[in-house]
């Protein structure tokens, strides 16, 4: 055979290798098509795009009701990360996140209403400056994180501080303690120190929090569709997101919180008593930040 066509069966190879390796099937990265299908229906019987962003959030998340709770939704695979999306489990990020990012598409005609088009948005969402490059660690994994990294681009506006939110001590290490319970760095022993370092940076960040007995005071301030992170105090008095889930303002005006609820309480995707009263039931929850969608 001649060197060059030596050299460009060599290159296809090498490209079909590539491809295989950094991309995952569809059918593990979308699941749930009937969920999916049955929320399109909802948005353009109830014209879902003619509210305002946050609105639309909840709506959508409204829609999720009864969706059964699934832990590690975002560990599809051990070495290679895509933009995912579940709509037959959620846990508390892929339940707000998911909501987000379908209220973002309708945004667009309705022909772009594709699972492909959401789960652009979940990328754009979901990854350090709005890229997944196929590393485990251009996941934003924690939400203050999310928060300052998608508030940096204009997705979200953090109103902590504005609704009299209070600097606390600050660490992000819940990954680096639980490592073995996260698929990918139980398969990659390599991914760990520069986990430790993200980690570093990330508690190097201010974290301001709303108490909590002082969050029924601003309820009214609050928007159905800004999404409510939990912040919990551990035993060596350091603060860190824990939870988080949407707000959702009644036909009577009370301030709900609207989550992926755990299966040690109900399971599945429900609306809940009151925001503050929530807050209340837990000793650990020391307060809320606050995050507005812009678009």
């Amino acid at each position: 055979m001649d060197s060059w066509k030596i050299i460009i069966l060599a290159i296809l190879i090498c490209s079909t290798v590539f491809a295989v390796e950094t991309r995952l099937p569809f059918s593990t990265v979308f699941k749930g098509q009937n969920q999916f299908d049955r929320l399109v229906v909802a948005a353009k019987r109830e014209n879902w795009k003619s509210l305002p962003i946050g609105e639309r959030t909840a709506a959508v998340g409204q829609a999720l009701t009864g969706t059964r709770y699934k832990h590690f939704t975002l560990e599809i695979d051990n070495r290679i990360e895509a933009p995912s999306v579940n709509f037959q489990g959620m846990d508390c990020w892929t339940f707000f996140e998911i909501s987000l990012a379908f209220a973002r598409m309708l945004n667009e005609p309705e022909e772009n209403w594709t699972p492909e088009r959401l789960l652009h948005y979940i990328e754009m969402d979901r990854y350090r400056g709005g890229t997944c490059t196929g590393e485990y660690l251009s996941r934003l994994h924690y939400l203050e994180d999310w928060l300052y990294d998608n508030d940096q681009r204009g997705l979200v506006s953090d109103i902590t501080r504005d609704l009299g939110g209070k600097s606390v001590p600050h660490s992000a290490r819940e990954m680096s303690i639980g490592w073995r319970h996260y698929r990918y760095l139980a398969a990659n022993k390599s991914l760990r120190g520069p986990l430790a370092r993200m980690e570093a940076r990330v508690s190097s960040r201010p974290l301001y929090q709303i108490p909590k007995n002082r969050v029924a005071s601003i309820e009214s301030k609050l928007r159905s569709g800004d999404i409510i992170g939990i912040i919990s105090r551990d035993r060596g008095g350091l603060y860190s997101t824990a939870h988080v889930g949407l707000a959702l303002r009644s036909g009577d005006g009370t301030l709900h919180f609207l989550h992926a609820s755990a299966p040690n309480n109900y399971g599945r995707v429900v609306v809940d008593s009151r925001l503050s009263g929530y807050l209340n039931r837990y000793s650990r929850d020391s307060g809320i930040l606050v995050a507005r969608p812009l678009r």
